[in-house]
């Protein structure tokens, strides 16, 4: 027999109106049926869940609580409702994953089955996290990587408690978002305003509409003082007439100009919603599949229950209107697939173990292909000087320890140094790190000095609760003052494509530094896209005996000049 909790108050099956609490208000009777299963970690966020969906008109199918999950737990779940005719959204409170590699085969079923999967993961501050492991007794991933995590997957995070009720609504009715171009039509300027700004703010346009699509408008209220030029379009009190509401609506679904469309509810037709809905419903009925949300201004949760119980997705706040569309943008979007680094397996000797030098960490890294910097290793100053004269130019001088990870920090890295001045810096770099740091380094480590024109990267491996996840972004001392980088989470034994490699460039702010900013001359992208999958490659050979890698900086020089990693650092485990 299977166990769900302890600590539960149980499950409903709305369904099929069968109960299975001892809460009260987990009442089968009181709840509306639909299409929305929920899962939650917190009993007490259930029943907070389930008054705000009851409230606001949104059909329920099955309802579980799965708390302590010393058995049963919430990936298992949501493989169930993968199955479950009666649902087509999931929606989840998660405090912790507890198993990923579960959760992610569950998700995937779930997408596989065209069911959408809503989260609200919390943790995101440092109290939420403490909090959230000390009540389920499990340790919660980094919040920046559950956002890889779900991107992944294809579930959309919901950013607030509201968006856990809003979102599904919208889900459950509407077909997923093409585009990002929203229609709004208001009888109130003021609200179609807010709405505007609202969308804004989240990456949509409301673009003007083109003259084919203000003929249409133009006919379905000829004669009429409306604003129809314009987006909004705002139809005045002409739109509380059903034909008029009707053709406006048709002729904003069929423009080319637009991928959905807001319907503002105002004050002047909230007594009577099966306006707006039956208006919805039969100009929407002969056009291709758009999303169509309503915003209802005036304070009137009635009027919104009754249109989304009515297939209207209704909505009481305009920034509830733009987080729905948003959601229905994602669920459009195609999931990124890696794919299984199937190349011959490199050797790596078994006595590399612990943190690696610098000079063994490059050594690590070139043998998966990596581009490094030429560089000798070193113990005197005479030795420095004739490593440096025979590299040329100007060169780098590093101290060799796998003890520091930062050198710059003890004073352990000097550059534009020469034949003639590397001696000498050398001798005062050895005290500076032994009063600093109180080592002596290992050795010293001569490398050339790449020339300017390029940008600094960092990129990155780490181990995670959830699985191997890779860090790509702007490098050198200043990375985490930055703070521009993006993340990617491997599946067991998979790497990173070119092109997904290339998709990750281009959602870091610096992506235009990449790509020929202000006239600077472009660089070696497609050398970049190659040095990141050939790192993924290494995490997904070298598994779990990779405990940490990282390569900052990595230089990217101009087109066809390549990139070479200048620092690297690994911690390797125990070899088979």
């Amino acid at each position: 027999m299977r166990i769900l909790g302890p600590n539960t108050i149980g499950l409903v099956n709305v369904s099929d109106g069968v109960p299975l609490s001892a809460s009260g208000a987990l009442a089968a009777g009181s709840f509306i049926k639909g299409p929305v299963g929920v899962v939650s970690q917190s009993g007490g966020i259930l029943g907070a869940l389930l008054s705000r969906a009851s409230a606001q008109g949104i059909g329920l199918s099955k309802l579980v609580a799965t708390s302590n999950e010393a058995d049963l737990e919430m990936s298992e779940f949501i493989d169930y409702l993968s199955d479950d005719p009666h649902t087509s959204v999931i929606a989840l409170y998660i405090e912790s994953v507890r198993d990923s590699d579960r959760f992610r085969r569950a998700a995937l079923k779930a997408r596989a089955a065209g069911k959408s999967i809503v989260a609200l993961k919390i943790g995101r501050s440092a109290a939420g996290a403490r909090a959230a492991a000390s009540h389920t007794g499990a340790m919660a991933g980094s919040d920046r990587v559950y956002d890889a995590y779900f991107r992944d997957l294809g579930i959309i995070r919901a950013q607030s408690f509201g968006d856990l009720v809003d979102i599904p609504a919208a889900l459950a009715t509407q077909p997923p978002l093409t585009g990002r171009r929203i229609a709004i039509l208001t009888s109130t300027g003021g609200a179609g305003t807010l709405v505007a700004d609202s969308l804004g703010l989240c990456g949509f346009d409301s673009p003007a509409p083109e003259k084919s699509t203000i003929d249409h408008l133009l006919q379905a209220m000829p004669g009429g003082n409306a604003a129809l030029d314009t987006n909004p379009v705002d139809v005045t009190l002409a739109g509380l007439q059903p034909d008029i509401l009707k053709g406006c609506i048709k002729a904003l679904l069929d423009s080319p100009s637009y991928d959905g469309l807001t319907v503002v509810v105002g004050s002047s037709s909230v007594g009577n919603p099966e306006l707006v809905s039956n208006a919805i419903r039969e100009a929407g009925s002969a056009t291709a599949a758009k999303p169509v949300l309503a915003y209802v201004s005036p304070h009137a949760p009635e009027a919104a229950a009754r249109l989304t119980r009515q297939g209207v997705p209704a909505f009481n706040t305009p920034e509830a209107v733009a987080s729905a569309f948003s959601a229905l943008w994602t669920a459009g979007e195609p999931l990124v697939r890696m794919q299984p680094a199937n190349r011959s397996p490199v050797d790596v000797p078994a006595d590399w173990q612990g943190s690696l030098d610098e000079h063994r960490a490059k050594s690590l890294f070139s043998r998966f292909g990596l581009p490094v910097v030429r560089e000798h290793v070193v113990a005197s100053a005479d030795e420095a000087r004739q490593a440096a004269s025979t590299l040329g130019g100007k060169v780098v001088l590093k101290m060799l320890s796998s003890a520091v990870t930062h050198k710059s920090d003890v004073g352990g890295v000097a550059v534009g140094l020469d034949a003639d001045t590397i001696g000498e810096q050398l001798k005062k770099m050895r005290a500076t790190v032994k009063l600093r740091a109180g080592i002596d380094p290992d050795g010293f480590l001569v490398q050339e000095m790449v020339p300017p024109g390029g940008l600094e990267l960092i990129l990155g491996y780490s181990r995670d609760p959830l699985g191997a996840v890779l860090l790509i972004g702007i490098g050198g001392v200043t990375a985490e003052l930055m703070k521009d980088s993006v993340l990617r989470l491997l599946p067991p034994g998979c790497a990173m494509t070119r092109d997904d490699a290339v998709s990750a460039l281009r959602e870091l702010r610096s992506w235009p530094l990449l790509d020929g900013y202000r006239g600077r001359p472009k660089l070696d992208v497609e050398a970049l896209a190659t040095a990141i999958v050939d790192f993924s490659v290494m995490v997904a050979q070298l598994g779990d005996r990779l405990i940490e890698a990282e390569i900052n900086p990595i230089f990217v020089l101009p087109k066809g000049s390549g990139v070479k990693a200048a620092d690297a650092v690994a911690i390797l485990g125990a070899g088979s």
